[in-house]
């Protein structure tokens, strides 16, 4: 550990990952708790998907990957909304077809791009390699996701909560649906460098889901699905770097290494106190009979 902590002092490049990926694991957190909530787990996976070929054609023009990946994250999300509303097409079978054909049209495009390096590592992730753009395009989101967040927070829990009573209240539940979605993607992008389009979705739904075990209370759930998220990368971070291992694989199986402590040993929902209140409980039974 010390060996790690000496070059994260003296070494740019692992200083850029650190901040990076630190980032990128809270706001994930944050995002995906309201994702978890809503039972949009599908809808993070499509999108996440989704954002290839606007990541491809914004290599072959030259620009940036942060607009097309947010293009085409947006086109998704209104197209799986627009299939499902005007057809007797159900959600999820909309979100299969939407986010099949664009993640399909953004294989074809990498193909034909000439930076495949580089799209490939936007496929896995590589927070070693992340530029100081990229830092600076992940603080520029996170800022942008935590303050929409914090500002709207109550427009946000009624929502989520109770979409009915948000109707009463003259909220419009549909224009929070497409705000969410539209940090969704934001998200989403901030996260290629570091997880990848392939994995981005275990770090918007695993510390979340980690989080909703252990507490009933929203700003609670937050706060530690942010918390595992950073845990996470840092841990994945410091174990990749080490060991020469893919970070963004490694940060995602330290987020599922929490969750299954959460699984088994939270308080209240841990499978392993339940096993032993329901054992109990059968003994009370048993003596009482």
């Amino acid at each position: 550990m010390s060996g790690f902590m000496t070059d994260l002092l003296n070494y740019a490049f692992l200083q850029k990952a650190m901040f990076t990926s630190m980032m990128v694991g809270i706001i994930c957190g944050v995002i995906g708790c309201f994702i978890v909530l809503r039972g949009m787990s599908l809808m993070g996976d499509a999108i996440s998907h989704a954002v290839l070929p606007g990541v491809a054609i914004s290599y072959m023009i030259g620009v940036n990957y942060f607009y097309g990946a947010v293009v085409a994250g947006v086109l998704t999300s209104v197209g799986i909304g627009f299939v499902s509303e005007k057809s007797r097409i159900k959600n999820d079978s909309a979100i299969g077809i939407i986010f099949s054909a664009f993640f399909a049209l953004g294989i074809i495009l990498m193909a034909k791009a000439a930076s495949s390096v580089d799209l490939t590592s936007i496929l896995f992730g590589n927070v070693l390699a992340v530029r100081s753009a990229d830092m600076w395009t992940t603080l520029a989101i996170g800022t942008i996701v935590l303050l929409t967040v914090i500002v709207f927070y109550k427009e946000l829990l009624v929502t989520t909560f109770d979409p009915t009573l948000a109707a009463t209240f003259g909220l419009p539940n549909r224009l929070f649906h497409y705000a969410v979605m539209v940090l969704l993607t934001l998200v989403t992008v901030a996260s290629l460098r570091t997880v990848g389009i392939i994995l981005v979705v275990a770090m918007l739904i695993t510390p979340a889901s980690t989080a909703y075990l252990l507490t009933d209370r929203l700003p609670a759930m937050i706060g530690l699905s942010a918390l595992f998220g950073a845990l996470s990368a840092v841990t994945g971070l410091y174990v990749s770097f080490n060991y020469n291992l893919s970070s963004g694989a490694v940060i995602v199986l330290a987020a599922t290494a929490m969750f299954l402590l959460a699984l088994f040993f939270s308080p209240k929902q841990g499978l392993l106190w339940r096993s032993m209140r329901t054992s109990s409980n059968r003994k009370a039974v048993r003596n009482g009979n």
